[in-house]
């Protein structure tokens, strides 16, 4: 098995971090296609209150081991070049990015399908809480659709 990677880190995901991981992969001239998700931070309004970030947390040893297994299953499954996944923890405000998925591969479909695959499975077996706070301080913890 790989060395388990840390998709983890204390902050938004930037987007100068993103055009910086887009422009290293300009030397792997076999790439073809990238497939890249990014999830921000919406300002969804619950019972007439607005939400104005989400702080993350996870149980980050088993995350990580998850995230392990699904990185294998996903490169087994898809003809991928390389896969990066990037996911905040800690207080990310509306409008910031909290999760950057990022696929390559010779051809576009199968970057898309594995980049989707991926999102899909992070939201539903990682496990990582979201807790909406709300502009008058109070939160509800947040249901994955």
């Amino acid at each position: 098995m790989n060395k388990i990677k840390n998709i983890f880190q204390n902050s938004p995901i930037s987007p100068l971090f993103i055009a910086e991981s887009i422009t290293k992969h300009a030397t792997k001239t076999e790439i073809g296609a990238h497939q890249i998700f990014l999830g921000q931070i919406r300002a969804d309004e619950t019972d007439n209150k607005k939400v104005k970030a989400i702080e993350y947390t996870a149980y980050e040893d088993v995350a990580l081991t998850q995230m392990a297994t699904i990185r294998e299953e996903i490169f087994a499954k898809y003809n991928l070049t390389c896969m990066h996944i990037y996911h905040s923890l800690g207080i990310v405000n509306a409008g910031e990015i909290c999760l950057f998925v990022f696929t390559s591969s010779k051809h576009r479909n199968e970057a898309t399908l594995a980049c989707n695959e991926v999102v899909k499975r992070i939201k539903k077996e990682l496990p990582i809480w979201g807790r909406e706070i709300f502009e008058d301080e109070t939160h509800q913890w947040k249901i994955n659709q």
